[in-house]
């Protein structure tokens, strides 16, 4: 375990994004690889594998729950310095993961041509779609298990080995795409199917790798048989942390399926043209990312161990520091978005509209950068349900204006990313609302516990990290 309750923040937010950061670049590889070897079996190709892909949005919304539960739950333990309840959150998690496991594969098979049909611009589309749905599920539903034993790792202030096995098997889906996708070596090219089958054999190869080392190497969190058995208040506490945040990424899911529908009518250069801009720019806020999740477990931890001060800190040094990235994105957005597209597309069509998405669509990275940090310090305080409120204002904003726009004539493509541009900007600013109310509501009696403990009776009480307002630590 590190301990991030002293020493220089900026110092313990860089030491955890940067191999953060590396890890989530090799981890987007895994779509820009498939991408590009996809993108030379045509716009329809493209197509399908972005509609497929938009499921993936609602398994990581799933995952989010899992993940930031466990991730905070175990970072406030680790700041009070309690192994015990670190180690019953994390096996209790596995246990989440494995019922995760199993409803993805269910439900994902079951529901898998439905969901291409509500989507699909035609037929072929939809099959693409189904075909690489198939393949892609298992990878899927192993999800849960990496992402359980990842962010434990995250909430005790450890994050190489979760790399490592990252950078490992993004290799090894390198490796695989063209030999699966593109048939090279073998001359028997499986296009989507071969997509979806690399993904999930590298993904197996990760579940390996981590539980290799959990089992040889983790001290402070390991698996524990006698902790695994279901313990509902434990659950509780993970779901009460980690629900809003997945309700978070479940409205990504309904965001990204709204334009799929509300542009199929273009075509299928304009979902390819989408889908290819809308990866690329989930490329790019990968440092903003990095330095959020970072944010994360040291607000987490200097909150478990009563440092209000830090608390504090840690939310200016990642803001300042996202806003100055976003604008440098802005900025390479605006000079050349096409060269960004036309990496993975020779197609006009999708060039344009791909770049035009970019051009208008990195108006809103500021007010990203800004919701990001927001929503890791809500994680932080283990009060998940501000940012979830926010991401539902801007889907409100965003869904019903977009759907009204698809029975106006002169509607066209850029109306809607304009829409989505400012509606990100009106989450930023409520969310940053609700977040100076949370300090108020958090941090203003906020004290180490060994400060709560010699106050007088009724003072300790109020103070104590386990109020009945904190969920995030109790137990």
């Amino acid at each position: 375990m590190q301990d991030l309750t002293q020493g220089s923040i900026p110092r313990h937010i860089a030491r955890l994004s940067v191999p953060i950061a590396v890890g989530m670049v090799f981890q987007t590889l895994y779509f820009l690889v498939d991408l590009y070897f996809v993108g030379q079996l045509g716009d329809t190709a493209i197509a399908g594998l972005s509609a497929a892909g938009n499921l993936q949005f609602l398994i990581m919304a799933i995952t989010q729950v899992l993940g930031v539960g466990t991730m905070a739950l175990i970072a406030q333990a680790s700041g009070r310095k309690d192994r015990a309840d670190a180690n019953l959150v994390f096996n209790q998690s596995l246990g989440l993961a494995a019922l995760g496991a199993a409803l993805t594969l269910g439900l994902g098979y079951g529901l898998a041509r439905p969901y291409m049909r509500t989507l699909g611009a035609d037929d072929a589309i939809v099959d693409g779609g189904v075909l690489y749905l198939h393949w892609f599920l298992p990878g899927l539903a192993l999800q849960f298990a990496l992402i359980s034993m990842g962010s434990a790792l995250r909430g005790t202030g450890v994050v190489n080995p979760t790399i490592v096995v990252q950078v490992a098997t993004v290799v090894l889906n390198a490796i695989l795409s063209p030999i699966t996708i593109a048939g090279w070596l073998t001359g028997r090219p499986f296009g989507l199917l071969g997509a979806g089958l690399s993904t999930s054999i590298s993904v197996a190869v990760a579940v390996v790798l981590m539980t290799v080392y959990f089992v040889r190497l983790e001290r402070f969190v390991v698996f524990d048989r006698s902790l695994i058995r279901p313990r509902w208040s434990a659950w509780r506490r993970v779901l009460e942390v980690g629900l809003p945040p997945g309700g978070e990424f479940a409205l990504l899911f309904v965001y990204m399926g709204t334009v799929l529908w509300v542009i199929r009518g273009f075509g299928p250069e304009a979902q390819a043209g989408f889908g290819v801009g809308s990866r690329i720019m989930q490329a790019l806020f990968l440092p903003a990312m990095a330095i959020a999740f970072a944010t994360a477990p040291v607000a987490g931890q200097n909150m478990g161990a009563g440092r209000a001060d830090r608390v504090r800190a840690t939310y200016r040094t990642a803001v300042v520091t996202l806003s100055g990235i976003m604008l440098g994105l802005t900025a390479f957005c605006q000079w050349q978005p096409a060269l960004l597209i036309s990496g993975f597309s020779d197609e006009e069509p999708v060039i344009a509209v791909g770049a035009e998405f970019l051009r208008i669509i990195s108006f809103n990275f500021l007010a990203t950068g800004v919701v990001f940090t927001n929503s890791s310090m809500f994680q932080a305080m283990g009060n998940t349900m501000p940012a979830l409120q926010a991401s539902a204002l801007r889907i409100l904003l965003f869904a019903v204006p977009a759907v009204w726009m698809t029975m106006v004539s002169a509607f066209e493509l850029r109306h809607l990313w304009y829409l989505s541009a400012v509606t990100v900007a009106l989450q930023a600013m409520f969310s940053y609302w609700l977040l100076m109310r949370e300090y108020e509501h958090r941090l203003g009696d906020l004290r180490p516990p060994e400060a709560a403990a010699s106050s007088p009776p009724g003072v300790a009480e109020a103070a104590s990290p386990g109020n009945e307002d904190l969920p995030a630590t109790r137990g």
